[in-house]
C-alpha cells in the first residue's frame, strides 16, 4: 500500500496546501484528495512540480507499507 505524506512535509516546509496548490498549478480540491489519500494515481508531472516546489524527493511524499495478508 502507498501512503501519501504531502501533509507532513508541508508542515516541515511551513507551506499551506493553497500556497503549493498555486504555485504548482493544480486545483486546491485535487491537491486536497492527494493529501488525503483520496487518489488512485499521479502523474509524475504533477509530482515532478510539488517535488520541485517543496525543494524534496518523492519518498518523502510517497511511503510504502506492505499490507499484511
Amino acid at each position: 500500500m502507498i501512503i501519501i505524506r504531502l501533509d507532513r512535509v508541508l508542515a516541515d516546509r511551513k507551506m499551506r496546501l493553497n500556497d503549493l496548490a498555486a504555485k504548482v498549478g493544480i486545483s486546491n480540491v485535487n491537491l486536497s484528495y492527494l493529501k488525503t489519500g483520496k487518489v488512485k494515481a499521479i502523474r509524475f508531472s504533477t509530482l515532478d512540480a510539488i517535488c520541485k516546489t517543496l525543494h524534496c524527493q518523492p519518498g518523502e511524499i510517497l511511503e510504502y507499507v506492505a499490507e499484511e495478508n
